[in-house]
């Protein structure tokens, strides 16, 4: 697969990412993470591996779309997730999608 990372076009193949990672013990993961095998890697880390380029020149994005569309598993950074909105009653949630009425 064709990607482009840190605007150098780049051919993935799967086996040859887990080929690449195989080995290679996982940093603590701080931020977005990808499932290599059994293993929990930080994007920044695969990215650095996998392109040869300093983690400063490339996103976490453009690495966690690319891991994507080759079929591993990315999580989002820790705390990003998003809180789950409160429950709310039948009468509150009509209230809320008809909004607030206008000033006169």
């Amino acid at each position: 697969m064709r990607c482009v990372i840190a605007r150098f076009s780049f051919d993935l193949i799967k086996s040859e990412v887990l080929a690449s990672m195989k080995g290679i013990a996982p940093e603590p993961v701080t931020g977005e993470s990808v499932i290599i095998g059994r293993r929990t890697y930080p994007v920044k880390q695969v990215g650095e591996k996998l392109t040869r380029q300093d983690r400063r020149d490339f996103s976490a994005g453009e690495v966690t779309r690319a891991m994507r569309r080759l079929g591993f598993t990315c999580r989002p950074a820790p705390g990003l997730v998003p809180a789950p909105a409160p429950a709310l009653t039948g009468l509150q949630a009509a209230a809320a999608l008809l909004g607030t009425p206008a000033p006169v």
